[in-house]
């Protein structure tokens, strides 16, 4: 295998919930819109992640926010691991203020808490 295709070899599979994370990124500048997927395909294919990439939002059993910074706008998407390499994206929003709104952390909780029971 060249080494280009194994770096670009995917160590995790990235699908949306429903439809709140396409929802979202058709709002979104197409530059924006690249810089997420770069982002994305940054989890799907590093074996360890950078913080800066994303990061466990403390207290919310297993949410963690994508975060994603073009220019001077900073955007989130939330999104939580299932079995261990299977990652679930959920809702996104352009951040604001210097800390993450609590309404957004809570739809994200309670969107992971749907995805859970729906899977049973």
């Amino acid at each position: 295998m060249r080494i280009i295709e194994q770096l670009m070899e995917k160590i995790r599979e990235i699908i949306a919930y429903k439809n709140y994370f396409e929802d979202f990124l058709k709002e979104q500048p197409v530059k924006v819109q690249n810089k997420i997927f770069k982002i994305l395909e940054a989890i799907e294919t590093l074996e360890r992640i950078p913080t800066n990439y994303l990061k466990l939002i403390i207290g919310s059993s297993g949410l963690y926010e994508a975060r994603i910074q073009l220019g001077s706008g900073i955007w989130r998407v939330f999104c939580f691991f299932d079995k261990g390499k299977l990652v679930i994206l959920l809702n996104g929003f352009q951040k604001k203020t210097q800390k993450t709104p609590k309404n957004e952390i809570e739809k994200a909780i309670t969107l992971m808490k749907e995805y859970y029971e729906n899977r049973k």
